[in-house]
Order: C-alpha cells, then structure tokens, then sequence
C-alpha cells in the first residue's frame, strides 16, 4: 500500500508564495503591456502630476506602470461626422444645423465633415478636452461647423445661397473649419451640404422664378430662330436678285454684241441664202412679195 507524503507547513506555504508571485507577475505584466492598435497612436498620461506627455505613442506594445500611467488610444484615420435630421444616419436624435440668411430666414442643413487627425497635435488635443474623440466631434467640432456655416451663409441672400452661391459657401466653410480645427490637430478632408431645407414659401418662389427665367430663355431661343431664319430668306433673295441680274446683264451684252455684228450685205446675204428659188403661186395682177427670210 503506497503512502501519501502531505507537505509539511513550511513547503506549502512556499508553493502558495509560488503561485502567487506567479499570479502578480502575470496581472502586472498584463496591466502594464499596452498594445497601440494600427490606425491609432497613444497618448501617456502620468497620475502622479506629470500631466499629458507630448509625444505620441506609435503602434506596437507600450509600458506602463500600472496605477502611475495611463494609455488612451486615439484615431488618426479618416473619420466622417454626420449631422443630420434623420435618424438613419449619425446619431439617433436630430443634429441638423440651423442657420439664417442675410435676411434672417431659416434655414436647416444637414451637413458631413471628413477628417484626419495630425498624430504629432494628439496630446495637445487630449490635454484640451481630456475626453474621447467621439464626444469631442459632436460637441467643439459640431459648434465650430454651426458657427462656420452661420458666418458664411449670414453674408448671402437666401436664393443665392439655395443657387448660384452654394457651392462657393462649402468652400468657404470648408476653409474656416480648417483654421478654427487646425490648431487642435483637425485636417479637414472635405465638407458636404447634403441636404439644405428652407422655408416653404421661399421654395415656391424660387420655383416660380425658375420657371419665368425658363419661358424666358426658351422666348429668346425662339426669337433667336425666327431672326435666323428671316436672315436666311434674305440671304437666299439677294442670292437669286444677284444671280437674275447677273443673268439679264449677259443677256443685255449678248443683244448688244448681236446688234454690233447684224449690217446690211450679212442682212441681205443671209436672206439670199435661205431662198430655194421658187417664186410664190398667187392669183391676180398684183405684184408678188419675195420673202426670202424664211
């Protein structure tokens, strides 16, 4: 019968000290390797009053001293802010943009913003907001789009903006975003007017100004084709007076020539020559008529 050896005291409570040694190596280990995903750069924050370090952390596994330091990772890729009225799109509540014109009429949008962010600008960003990227774009980022848009849009009149000037005022808002965001680390990409509402009675009004400018345009087109056309008439009579006087001029030199050409003996000749010498059959006493032009 095989004996059971039972540790003494003294060796089991080496074996427990092992393990849980053993145990606390791994926990620090894995509080203390932080992994900085692709896409994204760490920021090092001291607790102990050292603040936010300036440098970003590149990609790849990071140290830390646990309960000292802090690694927070932020995006630097290509991210777009939606702001929109429905709730199929960025977040489930309404963030369209409300604006007035120069007149003071409403007007809403629903706008996207694409970005990057300069990794080297990272730490001064998070030192500036000390909180996550994604409650900074709704929060600064959506009031510095308010209130670029408002600046740009608050210059034009409301049936310029909703026309011929929308396209300037995104390039205009785009670059004023970029020097409002610039110095926090912000490259705007690109902005985007997706959808602009405004009041029911301007749309009417533009649609019938729209209109009148298309009857217009096609009254011009008209008018532009009948004058053609009566140029073209012309054109074709001066053609044909041209050509009937250059005919009856030809005409007119001919007879002259002919007229130049016709003297007596070629008078006389000619009628000799088409005479077959046979004298008219007549009855009575007058005198036959020779007529020898025949």
């Amino acid at each position: 019968m095989e004996l059971v050896t039972i540790p003494r005291p003294a060796h089991l409570g080496r074996w427990i000290f092992r393990i849980a040694l053993g145990l606390a190596v791994v926990l620090f280990l894995t509080s203390a390797i932080v992994f900085i995903n692709p896409g994204n750069v760490g920021v090092l924050i001291h607790r102990t009053g050292g603040g936010v370090d300036p440098r970003p952390l590149p990609v790849g596994y990071r140290f830390r001293w646990p309960i000292l330091e802090e690694i927070v990772e932020y995006p630097v890729y290509m991210q777009t802010l939606v702001l929109t009225r429905s709730d199929r799109e960025g977040n489930a509540y309404n963030e369209e943009i409300n604006v007035n014109s120069v007149e003071g009429q409403p007007i809403s949008c629903d706008v996207s913003l694409s970005f990057e962010l300069d990794p080297s600008k990272v730490p001064f960003l998070y030192s500036s907001f000390r909180t996550e990227i994604r409650l900074i774009t709704h929060g600064f980022v959506k009031q510095a789009i308010r209130q670029a848009l408002q600046e740009t849009v608050g210059r034009s009149e409301i049936v310029n903006f909703l026309g011929k000037e929308k396209a300037q005022a995104v390039r205009t808002t785009q670059e004023d975003l970029q020097k409002r965001l610039g110095p926090y680390g912000f490259l705007v990409k690109q902005f985007t007017l997706n959808e602009v509402r405004a009041p029911e009675s301007i749309v009417r009004a533009i649609e019938a100004k729209n209109t009148m400018a298309q009857e217009a345009l096609r009254a011009q087109n008209e008018l532009q084709k009948k004058q053609f056309e009566a140029q073209q008439k012309i054109i074709e009579a001066e053609g044909d007076a041209k050509s009937t006087l250059t005919r009856a001029r030809a005409q007119a030199e001919s007879n002259q020539l002919l007229a130049a050409s016709l003297t007596a003996p070629l008078v006389e000749y000619r009628r000799i020559d088409k005479w077959n010498g046979q004298l008219p059959q007549v009855s009575g006493q007058a005198t036959p008529f020779l007529n020898l032009t025949k």
